[in-house]
């Protein structure tokens, strides 16, 4: 009776202490890379929609990235919610550019590393990203883009004999409008493909000087 008191207890610390849902900065970008030599600013604020009676969260993201080549980019990537704070960094390569097939489609894949950091009783925990995208222009200044975004993470000072880790995954469909040549707006929705995966929205603005 006790070993399974004890079990209980452990589960409801790791359910009550579990980062919360709303730590992810999103895609927010399209699937061509940036310029070289390119540095990019951007910001985003996100709302993450509550399940089963929780509370909605809202929360800030900002990236800045610079560009390598014309196919490889990287960002670091920062988020401020209320149970936590989220740093990380990513690289962007560029597979199939648009201009070059008939289709007119571009194709890339994002892989990152990052860290939330808790408040308020809520865990520390690392993850790995993994974001395959493809977006293509509809107009001269829009293009509608598309991403898979999973995320497996690794939760920090889990109770002995409890899982520690999980995975997010959302369908995130979205858009970048282009408003000058130095400034884009940017907007997604992230759908929730799992328990573990709450459905977020957000729109923001991304700037580049060369």
């Amino acid at each position: 009776m006790s070993n399974h008191r004890s079990l209980l207890a452990a589960g409801l610390f790791l359910c009550l202490g579990l980062p919360a849902a709303a730590q992810t900065v999103g895609v927010m970008q399209s699937a061509e890379t940036m310029d070289t030599g390119t540095y990019k600013l951007a910001l985003a604020p996100l709302m993450t929609f509550g399940e089963d009676g929780a509370d909605d969260e809202f929360g800030v993201a900002g990236r800045a990235g610079y560009g390598f080549t014309e196919s490889f980019d990287a960002e670091i990537k920062l988020g401020l919610f209320e149970n936590s704070t989220y740093a990380g960094l990513d690289g962007e390569l560029w597979l199939l550019h648009g201009k070059d097939n008939g289709a007119g489609l571009d194709a890339s894949l994002t892989g990152g590393l990052h860290w939330n950091f808790g408040s308020d009783g809520y865990h520390d925990s690392m993850g790995f990203d993994i974001a395959p995208m493809i977006s293509g222009n509809v107009s001269e200044n829009l293009e509608l883009c598309g991403a898979l975004d999973a995320s497996f993470e690794s939760v920090d000072d889990v109770p002995a004999g409890m899982d520690d880790s999980y995975t997010r995954l959302h369908l995130v469909p979205g858009f970048e409008y282009r408003l000058s040549d130095v400034a884009d707006l940017v907007g997604e929705v992230g759908v929730g493909l799992n328990d573990d995966s709450h459905t977020y929205a957000g729109i923001g603005f991304s700037f580049y000087l060369k």
